[in-house]
């Protein structure tokens, strides 16, 4: 018999969100000068397909479709409905949308960018997508071996 693996716990879980999410507000709330400015989505979009050879434009991109990827993960995992690809992608996308609205609303001299919201959300959406899958497939393992090998599910 194979020792089943431990599993965090939610309040960990908790704690972990609550980590990655002052993690997404510290990188992007901090002022970064005054006001704000607009990004148009067309010019971004133009800027994203013109600047795949650099370095700048590839940080920015793989930034934006990462930055809510761990809070996406473990929204799954305390809430497993959420791992619904309309619910998370609208979660998701209400996430990204509600960053890029602080950032107006705060004069914090960053861009306004639908189009980093929607990056944001295809990010979160697609880690999302994946921990439901996995979380589903252990749980059917567990299942299927009687509970003996992986051990599924959040201990309280």
């Amino acid at each position: 018999m194979a020792p089943s693996s431990p599993t965090p716990s939610r309040t960990a879980l908790i704690a972990l969100l609550l980590a990655a999410l002052a993690g997404v507000a510290a990188l992007t709330l901090v002022p970064q000068g005054s006001g704000w400015s607009w990004g148009s989505p067309m010019s971004e979009l133009r800027w994203y397909a013109t600047g795949l050879g650099s370095e700048a434009t590839l940080v920015q991109l793989v930034g934006n479709l990462s930055l809510l990827v761990v809070p996406a993960a473990l929204v799954v995992l305390l809430w497993p409905p959420a791992g619904r690809p309309a619910r998370l992608a609208g979660l998701a996308l209400a996430a990204g949308s509600a960053i890029e609205l602080l950032q107006w609303a705060m004069p914090l001299g960053r861009v306004v960018s639908p189009l980093d919201a929607v990056l944001n959300a295809i990010g979160a959406t697609a880690a999302g997508l994946i921990t439901a899958f996995v979380h589903r497939s252990a749980a059917h393992v567990t299942a299927r071996s009687g509970g003996n090998t992986v051990r599924s599910g959040l201990t309280g």
